[in-house]
């Protein structure tokens, strides 16, 4: 199944390992992370421009590869992934 994360950007479920919100985005631990992950080539050009330029994101969907940024709440994305429903 896939996961319209917003724009032109559509995941498969099965790749997603964590959906982070803006709050979570906002702690040190998680940016420290998310610093490493920049250094070691797992967020694209595009989405490092994003996060620096565009205060719309609202979330990051951490993938198995790569992290990506998303404009969408991640209570919308995780109904959309069914995590709710599969946790039951």
């Amino acid at each position: 199944m896939f996961i319209h994360i917003g724009g032109d950007k559509v995941v498969l479920t099965k790749d997603v390992i964590m959906i982070l919100d803006k709050s979570a985005l906002d702690a040190k631990d998680t940016s420290d992370f998310i610093q490493v992950a920049q250094e070691e080539g797992f967020i694209s050009e595009d989405d490092i421009l994003l996060n620096k330029t565009c205060n719309d994101k609202k979330s990051a969907v951490i993938l198995d590869k790569k992290i990506l940024y998303s404009p969408i709440s991640s209570v919308t994305l995780a109904k959309r992934a069914n995590f709710i429903k599969n946790l039951k």
